[in-house]
């Protein structure tokens, strides 16, 4: 299993994501890419506040690649997650899988956004203009 799993206050740098998800074994690949949106059920967002328990996230992080491989023949993964405080437009989620057919890849890559979303101890605050709540909160 080739993957690369990592958490970070830093920002996600997009073109190193895919070119390491990149093979010449690989003729599709799919790559999601989170953005922090201005909006929220009619509500203007002003940042976005991420906070991971950060042994935890990555050992489900790499659980969730590890369920990906079994269940699409995938050769490349990739989950990085950032923390911290990210403004609007700011990118706190990049998923990236590289496989020899896209089906694979798309399968994979929306299997991995949504259990995420549902698994891994990271969670969102979101900052309105009138409050904030934290969102997302599981595990």
């Amino acid at each position: 299993m080739d993957t690369q799993i990592e958490i970070s206050s830093e920002p996600l740098k997009t073109q190193a994501c895919i070119d390491w998800v990149m093979s010449p074994q690989c003729g599709g690949i799919d790559i999601f890419i989170g953005t922090v949106r201005n909006a929220t059920n009619g509500k203007n967002v002003v940042k976005l506040e991420f906070e991971a328990y950060e042994p935890m996230a990555i050992k489900e992080m790499e659980k969730i690649a590890e369920q990906a491989f079994k269940k699409w023949q995938v050769q490349k993964i990739l989950v990085h997650h950032r923390t911290g405080i990210l403004e609007i437009g700011d990118i706190p989620v990049i998923i990236a899988v590289a496989s020899a057919h896209r089906d694979a890849a798309f399968d994979a890559c929306r299997y991995i956004i949504n259990t995420l979303k549902q698994t891994v101890p990271i969670w969102k605050k979101e900052i309105f203009e009138d409050g904030e709540v934290w969102v997302a909160a599981h595990p």
